[in-house]
């Protein structure tokens, strides 16, 4: 699918309106991260599968992710622990290289939730440890970290933006963006769109946009599909996943 078919796609889905709140809050499978965190107690795992591609005049790439599980578990009301890890199949060019990527622990922390306002703010920030296979890992020991903004414009439409910077051991680190635009068709599905991209090395801007949505199988278990493209690079991939719920007993 090209970038034009793309955005109209996206238009075409965003006039679709319904109601979000029956949806489990999660951190995929949108760029952005959402700013609220898992409840006390509970225990939350998103997992999926992504298959991307990437195209320049001197590297080509294909990438597997099989899976990529991210697991976040609620200390407090407003602080939850999470660790993220993947298995990863690489091929650059005629090289291929198949393991696992670097462990991340990371926590995010909220700062603004009351119950009338439709304004909330976390904090998410994760330690990159060097722990992954030879030539999957940055042999470093590098950070993320990003600042979560959501707005709750109406029970049928809501957006959310991240700022963030990341530094992988060495050059300026980059700076990363991300909005998302969500919409409900009814109690069970739920669309977004969301331009996002980066600085590099405080340098190159990279730009892209993707799609979405999610089906609400149960309180507990969301299933997901999303794909993406490059704005200015030869970028795209497709992945599903799902989401499940564990609640403090």
């Amino acid at each position: 699918m090209n970038i034009r078919n793309t955005v109209l796609f996206a238009i075409l889905l965003t006039t679709l309106s319904g109601k979000l709140n029956a949806q489990i809050v999660t951190d995929r499978p949108d760029q952005t991260e959402s700013s609220s965190a898992v409840p006390k107690g509970s225990l939350q795992l998103e997992s999926g599968i992504l298959i991307g591609y990437g195209d320049n005049s001197q590297v080509n790439t294909r990438q597997m992710l099989l899976p990529t599980n991210l697991f976040r578990y609620g200390i407090t009301e407003r602080i939850e622990l999470r660790l993220l890890n993947q298995l990863e199949m690489l091929k650059i060019n005629d090289e291929k290289i198949g393991g696992i990527s670097d462990l991340e622990i990371g926590t995010k922390i909220q700062l603004l939730k009351k119950e009338n306002l439709k304004t909330e703010i976390a904090f998410l920030s994760h330690l990159i440890t060097p722990t992954g296979t030879n030539q999957l890992s940055i042999d470093k020991y590098g950070t993320s970290n990003k600042l979560s903004i959501s707005h709750s414009i109406s029970k049928d439409f809501g957006i959310g933006y991240n700022l963030g910077y990341n530094y992988f051991g060495e050059g300026n680190g980059d700076l990363t963006y991300s909005l998302a635009i969500g919409i409900g068709i009814n109690e069970k599905v739920a669309v977004y769109v969301e331009p996002y991209g980066e600085v590099t090395n405080m340098d190159e801007f990279i730009s892209n946009f993707d799609a979405g949505f999610t089906y609400l199988v149960n309180q507990k278990l969301q299933l997901d599909f999303s794909f993406g493209a490059g704005i200015n690079q030869a970028m795209n991939y497709l992945s599903i996943g799902c989401s499940w719920l564990i609640e403090k007993g």
